[in-house]
């Protein structure tokens, strides 16, 4: 089968992670696949924000974990956690960053990396605690929150493959 085929049809969303970290190296070629993600006119609207450090990580769980209502880590507790945001005057910003979530998951999952979509994004970085990190970050602009991107080993097996729904697939 195709490898692209097949890691599309392997690929699983892991919420449990080891202590085992990401080295730099897999993680800028997980980078590298998201900005190669496609967008609208090519505006490239999408930036990532890698985060290793424990601290930043670690404040970005706790704001997450008070938006969703509980005291848990919304990030399952993988140790890397890309945020990605997209530029909110591109017209398809929230399809392009959609996109690039999926290049980075695909791309983890590829060099046998444990990934999963955490949402809450938006409301992170639409608050003065958020805005305060964008600044601290560097990062300017009008910029909305997309999602987080948890990075890491699984901590155990991974999910079984579900079956796929019927009447998903029409030809015309």
């Amino acid at each position: 089968m195709n490898e692209v085929l097949k890691a599309i049809e392997t690929r699983r969303s892991i919420r449990e992670f080891s202590a085992k970290e990401v080295s730099r190296e897999d993680l800028d070629m997980i980078l590298k696949a998201g900005t190669y993600a496609p967008s609208g006119m090519n505006r490239q609207p999408v930036i990532f924000v890698a985060v290793t450090d424990k601290e930043t990580r670690d404040e970005l769980s706790e704001m997450n974990a008070r938006i969703m209502g509980t005291d848990s880590d919304p990030f399952y507790g993988a140790q890397t956690v890309i945020v990605v945001l997209a530029d909110k005057t591109a017209p398809t910003y929230v399809y392009d960053g959609a996109l690039a979530m999926g290049n980075l998951m695909l791309a983890a999952h590829s060099l046998g990396i444990g990934s999963c979509w955490i949402h809450r994004a938006k409301e992170e970085f639409d608050s003065p605690e958020g805005r305060k990190l964008l600044k601290k970050w560097g990062i300017t602009g009008d910029y909305e929150g997309i999602g987080h991107c948890i990075l890491g080993y699984a901590d155990g097996e991974e999910p079984a493959d579900k079956p796929r729904r019927d009447g998903t697939v029409y030809h015309v």
